[in-house]
C-alpha cells in the first residue's frame, strides 16, 4: 500500500485490524489485513474481522476489505486462539465465547 493510500484510509475512517493465526500453528503470522471503520467499538471491529476471515458461501480471502497475506492457494478461517491487532497496538486472542485482550 502506498503512503497515499495509507492517507486516503485514514481520511476516509478505515482501521487495518492484522489477522494472526496462532491456534493450530508453531509459530503464529499473519494471514491477513482486514478493513473495517474506526467509528466501530473494539468489541465490533474484532467481530467484524473475524467474520470477514470466515468462509461461508465463499472463501474468505475472497472478500473486498481483506488483503491476503498468506501464500498458497488456500487458508483456513480464523478460529479460537487466533489473535486480532488493532491500529493502537492492542492484541486480542480469539475465546471460545469473546475475546481476552493479549
Amino acid at each position: 500500500m502506498s503512503k497515499l493510500d495509507a492517507l486516503i484510509k485514514t481520511y476516509e475512517g478505515v482501521e487495518t485490524v492484522a489477522v494472526i493465526h496462532a491456534a493450530f500453528d508453531e509459530t503464529p503470522h499473519t494471514v491477513a489485513l482486514v478493513e473495517v471503520s474506526k467509528a466501530l467499538s473494539t468489541d465490533e471491529k474484532l467481530e467484524k474481522a473475524f467474520m470477514l476471515t470466515n468462509s461461508i458461501n465463499d472463501a474468505w480471502y475472497n472478500n473486498k476489505e481483506i488483503t491476503k497475506m498468506f501464500d498458497g492457494d488456500g487458508c483456513r478461517s480464523t478460529s479460537v486462539g487466533d489473535m486480532l491487532l488493532l491500529e493502537a497496538g492492542e492484541k486480542y486472542k480469539c475465546d471460545i465465547l469473546g475475546w481476552s485482550k493479549v
